[in-house]
């Protein structure tokens, strides 16, 4: 069927709804919006899937969601797992609450019971649900960090991690075989829950929830010995991140907790933010400005489905305050983490940190110092999450700490996703930690830097939408897999890794060997020095990333070296 036909289809069908109809009626005459919204379907990732609001095959809408649902349950009752049931959580975004109760009732009709959250709730709360409650998957509907106009659809599995291969592909297959959407099993909700198949969960999770987040603890003590000294400046930017934060912390001593009121409460709509993403520096003005007046130690702000968490110290030196990126948070924890379970002797056996291909070299030399074993995977904290699963399958490693560049990480596991609810909860203890020694944590930065090296990522972003922005991220890919550089300005590639072909290419000797990971598009060039750059297509959004790290002398020869690199790769492009 072409888009025109698949238009018509909606606009005419019984199925659909009248505000749907409505809304594909007001755009008879905009010939290039209907192929925009009916070219293809929403495609439904190995992640799950995330677009924008509205009618049509690629919007998010009640029905790409019960579609994608209905996929899932065939996929579940093929497993002979439907007994255990699936976790829904959802955050503020619009029409978060509607598509979390139509996914709910899909399952339901499908015989799977729901078991549903009742209100907004973080993704990594959902991870942690879905083990509890044994469940045999779970979805968690949010768009994370993107602008309001998109939502979106993450699938986990039993183990509380986004699914992974061949489980993601399997799902995605049932999906696709989904023709006609009259075959979308959908009920009464009240049917649902005199059947036993709907039910709604909440505080009994949110208690156990902090039972496990307060257990991650090391210096107890020290919290209490600066709970009335140190202050703490926090925004959920809108989302679901206020509650359990002000709770934990509350419950840990901390005294002097200032959460941004502009901020503090579920806007679908943004409205006091360009982009809820603790990424952007723009999404810190509320936030620093309070800092500024309360004289803060730390200010901290979470994404809306409260898995990331972007972080601002003072510099006690110039009373400024300075922003981390995810790579330097991170290695914070790291540092704090791998360090104070040594000396406390609560360091398990056979230690792993896990990260990702595109995350700082500075997790090297840290994992070297302790003894720490590092396992590098695959962009996604799913592929971190999978690592703990295998740890506990193999018994040959314990997890100690994950991280990815992106803004987030995991202390425990407890979920088995990225948590900026304990990373939040982790940083004020490193900030106490600190403060009890006449520190910040922008002068424990600058100690790592000299002990272990002056380490800098960035990311170069091209936004590439529609139809024609598909294409040309396709060709940009091609060139570079084809023919890939020799070298970026005045650094020579000595390995190029591509991942969708399993191999490393050595580039003055022409060996090959495999990369020892999971096929994916994704692009790596080693360069000297602990120089790297790695080429990467978004799997939610119409972008290809460029991530590139250096090593520099000091802070500003390592702003300088990464200012370069960055203009040498966009001088190839």
């Amino acid at each position: 069927m072409g888009y025109m036909e698949e238009y018509k289809f909606w606009l005419e069908d019984d199925y659909f709804d009248q505000e749907t109809k409505k809304e594909l009626a007001a755009i008879k005459d905009n010939a290039a919006e209907i192929e925009e919204r009916f070219y293809k379907e929403l495609e439904f990732g190995t992640g799950g899937m995330r677009g924008i609001i509205g009618a049509g095959t690629n919007r998010m809408n009640i029905y790409t969601v019960r579609k994608a649902t209905q996929g899932l349950a065939n996929f579940i009752l093929k497993q002979g797992t439907q007994a255990k049931g699936v976790a829904i959580s959802y955050d503020n975004r619009r029409m978060s609450t509607e598509f979390a109760n139509v996914a709910a009732l899909c399952l339901a009709a499908n015989g799977i019971k729901a078991y549903i959250f009742e209100s907004l709730r973080p993704t990594p709360e959902l991870s942690f649900a879905l083990r509890t409650l044994g469940c045999t998957a779970g979805i968690m509907v949010t768009a994370s960090h993107n602008p309001p106009e998109y939502n979106g659809y993450k699938v986990y599995w039993e183990d509380g991690a986004q699914v992974t291969a061949p489980k993601d592909k399997e799902i995605i297959t049932e999906v696709l075989n989904i023709n006609d959407y009259h075959s979308l099993k959908t009920m009464d909700r009240e049917e649902a829950q005199k059947a036993g198949l709907y039910q709604v969960i909440g505080k009994e999770i949110d208690d156990a929830y902090m039972v496990e987040l307060k257990k991650q603890i090391i210096h107890p003590d020290i919290i209490a010995a600066v709970a009335d000294d140190i202050k703490i400046v926090y925004t959920p930017l809108c989302g679901t991140g206020n509650k359990p934060v002000q709770r934990v912390l509350s419950e840990l001593g901390f005294k002097h907790v200032y959460v941004v009121p502009e901020q503090e409460n579920p806007d679908p709509d943004f409205t006091t933010l360009e982009y809820p993403n603790p990424e952007d520096p723009k999404a810190f003005t509320y936030a620093l400005n309070l800092a500024k007046e309360k004289d803060a130690d730390i200010v901290l702000a979470t994404d809306p489905d409260a898995d990331r968490l972007g972080v601002y110290a003072k510099d006690t030196r110039t009373g400024e305050y300075v922003a981390f990126t995810g790579n330097m948070s991170g290695m914070l924890l790291a540092e704090y983490e791998l360090r104070e379970r040594a000396a406390t002797g609560t360091m398990p056996e056979d230690p792993a940190m896990v990260t990702t291909i595109v995350t700082t070299n500075m997790t090297f030399p840290i994992a070297e110092n302790y003894g720490v074993k590092l396992i590098e995977v695959l962009t996604g904290f799913k592929f971190i999450g999978e690592q703990i699963k295998l740890f506990e399958q193999s018994g040959s490693n314990h997890y100690v700490f994950g991280l990815e560049e992106s803004y987030g990480c995991l202390i425990g596991t407890h979920a088995r996703d990225k948590d900026a609810i304990v990373a939040v909860m982790a940083l004020c203890e490193v900030a106490a930690f600190c403060k009890k020694q006449g520190k910040t944590l922008w002068d424990m930065m600058l100690e790592m830097y000299e002990k272990y090296g002056y380490f800098k990522e960035t990311q170069y972003t091209i936004t590439l939408k529609g139809i024609d922005g598909a294409k040309q991220i396709t060709e940009i890919m091609n060139k570079l897999r084809q023919n890939p550089p020799k070298a970026f300005g005045d650094l020579k590639v000595l390995k190029f890794r591509d991942y969708q072909e399993d191999v490393i290419l050595n580039m003055e000797t022409g060996e090959k060997t495999s990369t020892g990971l999971p096929r994916s598009n994704v692009l790596y060039f080693e360069l000297p020095d602990n120089n790297w750059c790695c080429a990467r297509p978004s799997g939610t959004e119409p972008k290809i990333k460029f991530y590139m790290g250096v090593k520099g002398d000091s802070i500003e020869d390592a702003a300088k070296k990464n200012a370069k690199l960055t203009e040498d790769i966009k001088a190839m492009l």
